[in-house]
């Protein structure tokens, strides 16, 4: 683990020491685990900016999934 120095403003600080203390973590695990979710969201996000700009620019043709229409299953059966 590398050590980082990180400058908080105090609010924010009570409330993380409100929070973490409720989880019974430290500081160092509560930042570490709010930082990665972070990253998984932004990850996501990431992925879904350019989910969105692919259609946009290679649209879906009406009949794309047409082929699949047979292989649908709606549990009715």
């Amino acid at each position: 683990m590398k050590t980082v120095q990180m400058t908080l403003d105090e609010a924010l600080v009570r409330r993380v020491d409100r929070i973490r203390k409720q989880l019974r973590q430290s500081r160092s695990a509560f930042t570490r685990d709010a930082l990665r979710e972070y990253l998984a969201r932004h990850t996501t996000a990431e992925l879904e900016r350019r989910h969105r700009e692919g259609y946009e620019r290679h649209p879906v043709s009406g009949d794309e999934f047409s082929a699949w229409e047979a292989e649908q299953a709606w549990g009715d059966a």
